[in-house]
């Protein structure tokens, strides 16, 4: 596990293009202006596997919803219904697992029960998991070992973290972990260490705490930009470092997308780029295997605005945000990207019921001025924000001490709850 842990406050972050100008490129979508963006802004219509290979979903029309696989790994896609004797419910979850299996939570007056479903000849095999009761619970990313599937259960001054698929036998308490805890981003390889957005039990800013699910759930400090600023971890790829988060650190009012490397030395960046009139951006996939090289990694954007939504491409690395129609029919806010740069989208049409379209991400245009490596820095002469974008006016960024990761959590320095 390389560098899992940065701790880094700034007063002023913003950036701005050194045109002045927004740096996006291409038409402006006719959807971008106008009202509030969709208050349903961020969530995927399709839940897809840490390694790409399975996704799940519930499709149907109207109240008659029902699970259903689909598979990615091969040269085409294709979906697997998983219907049972009844209709589930609209609030119900489903999360794929790696083994070609799907997980459903659905909820039961003030319990939310689990089963494993999986297509057994012409009907639907099911594996009851058991219950947990809970008021609220609410299904984690999947794991990146494709085996475990964990739930967020938050209480009146405590969140319990819950294992509820993967374990021995049944749901699994694993942890309680002080104040209300949502969000949740995987910070490594194993499934091990979690990223969650925690506001304490008498109320303040909001904070991403590191959780050792081995340990647990040991809890360090990962992001705090300012003392009093709410921080929220979006993103996370463990092979490059590279941190997506949201942050109203820049100024009062203000709930901007930055950018930082887990581990570094340097202050957040609010790129410009990566904002737009009347519409919210938000980070869906990062680029995989760019080890040590976080301002190449291409990142995908959902954007939402008052008429639909669409998908922006940015790296780091560079000053413009690309904007690109959605296809028709796309699962709004899933996506993966190959290794070698592709974009992924899912669509599903009347036509069509399940495919995949591809575009292939601009070139990266690192610059040479600014090279990241987990725990150190090079600093360019001027201030500037990684990718060579200049800040607005002088930067006097507060520090604090970064603690790499792969130490922190494993040294005790941690707090149970």
């Amino acid at each position: 596990m390389t560098a899992l842990a940065i701790e880094t406050a700034t007063e002023d972050g913003a950036v701005a293009d050194s045109d002045g100008t927004d740096g996006a490129d291409g038409p402006e979508p006719a959807s971008a202006g106008g009202a509030e963006p969709p208050a349903d802004a961020g969530t995927p219509g399709l839940t897809i596997t840490a390694d790409g290979t399975y996704g799940a979903r519930l499709a149907g029309g109207g109240e008659a919803l029902f699970p259903e696989r689909w598979t990615l790994d091969g040269p085409e896609p294709y979906a697997v219904p998983l219907p049972l004797d009844q209709p589930e419910e609209r609030e119900a979850q489903v999360l794929p697992l790696a083994d070609g299996r799907v997980l459903i939570r659905r909820r039961v007056a003030e319990r939310h029960t689990f089963s494993l479903l999986y297509p057994t000849g012409p009907v639907t095999g099911e594996l009851a998991l058991g219950a947990v009761t809970a008021e609220e619970l609410t299904l984690l990313p999947p794991s990146p070992d494709g085996i475990c599937a964990y739930a967020l259960a938050p209480g009146g001054r405590s969140t319990g973290i819950w294992l509820v698929a993967g374990g021995a036998a049944g749901p699994q308490h694993i942890a309680d972990i002080a104040g209300h805890c949502s969000g949740g981003a995987w910070l490594d390889r194993t499934g091990r260490m979690l990223a969650l957005d925690r506001r304490g039990p008498d109320g303040g800013p909001v904070k991403t705490v590191a959780v050792d699910l081995a340990r647990g759930g040991e809890v360090t400090p990962l992001l705090q930009i300012t003392e009093d600023s709410d921080d929220r971890l979006l993103l996370a790829d463990a092979d490059s470092g590279l941190l997506l988060v949201r942050s109203n650190a820049p100024g009062p009012g203000q709930d901007l997308l930055g950018w930082g490397v887990l581990g570094s030395l340097r202050p957040v960046r609010f790129p410009r780029s990566l904002r737009l009139p009347d519409a919210r951006v938000t980070p869906f996939a990062v680029q995989p295997g760019q080890v040590l090289t976080p301002e190449s990694c291409a990142v995908a954007l959902r954007i939402d605005g008052a008429g639909g939504s669409w998908v922006g491409v940015w790296r780091p690395a560079g000053r413009r945000l690309h904007q690109l129609a959605a296809p028709k029919g796309w699962l709004t806010g899933a996506g993966t990207w190959s290794r070698e740069g592709v974009l992924q989208l899912p669509y599903s049409t009347g036509s069509v019921a399940c495919a995949v379209a591809r575009t292939q991400a601009p070139d990266a245009v690192v610059s040479s001025a600014e090279t990241y490596r987990h725990g150190t820095a090079t600093e360019p002469a001027q201030p500037e924000a990684a990718g060579g974008e200049p800040c607005e006016g002088p930067v006097s960024p507060v520090v604090h001490r970064p603690v790499p990761l792969q130490q922190a959590p494993l040294t005790g320095r941690g707090a149970r709850g």
